[in-house]
């Protein structure tokens, strides 16, 4: 990933506040990296209206039926099973129009609460304490993520686990050529050493058992 020029807009990283180097125009987006968190984002002057990310939200196709989808959701299911008995409380953050990870959860015992800015939009939701959070799909949607993630924290009991489904940005993926980036809605990407910065800044445990689940256990 080259570093071509600095953001002359004199914008900071959304989740660390340090400089920015640009690496790419897509689309007539542009994207940078962070100088110290190595993380990526989409340049907040070309974000999509709410109104339009809406919309972009409600053409999904989220049957929480549908065995494809129940399939794709499973290993953040499977990572709540494994952790927690069922009766446990949990929230699904930015659940969305299909909450499947939720359902299945439901299904054997678990006690889910759900919330989402445009379909499940409850503020009581935000102040109750959870076992765990699951966040499926929804980190990299984050337009200011060090808040989002400061809420998420100030959420979750004593050893409770935070655990996210997104695609990680490896070393070595030329992010020109990721698939990831191509959805308009996404607007951080999120490396190693973001990860690493989330849980130093606030008091986590992180764990990234795979390029698309990452774990945060409140120390």
């Amino acid at each position: 990933m080259n570093l071509l020029k600095p953001d002359s807009s004199g914008h900071k990283c959304p989740l660390c506040n340090s400089s920015s180097f640009f690496v790419l125009l897509f689309r007539k987006i542009e994207y940078y990296r962070c100088s110290s968190c190595l993380g990526v984002y989409m340049h907040p002057d070309f974000r999509l209206s709410p109104k339009s990310e809406k919309e972009r939200y409600e053409t999904h196709n989220n049957d929480i039926n549908d065995e494809a989808y129940r399939k794709f959701a499973s290993p953040l299911v499977k990572q709540v099973t494994g952790n927690y008995q069922p009766g446990s409380r949990g929230l699904d953050f930015g659940a969305g129009t299909g909450p499947v990870a939720s359902a299945m959860l439901r299904e054997q015992g678990y006690d889910m609460t759900l919330y989402d800015p445009f379909f499940h939009n409850d503020p009581a939701s935000l102040v109750k304490s959870y076992d765990f959070i699951i966040c499926c799909e929804v980190i990299e949607h984050f337009y200011n993520p060090a808040t989002e993630f400061r809420l998420l924290r100030s959420l979750l009991d004593k050893k409770g686990k935070l655990i996210c489904m997104t695609e990680l940005l490896m070393s070595g993926t030329d992010f020109a050529d990721w698939w990831y980036k191509n959805d308009e809605t996404h607007v951080f990407f999120y490396t190693p050493e973001s990860i690493a910065w989330i849980g130093a800044r606030f008091s986590f445990d992180t764990f990234i058992k795979s390029s698309r689940i990452v774990i945060f256990t409140a120390s």
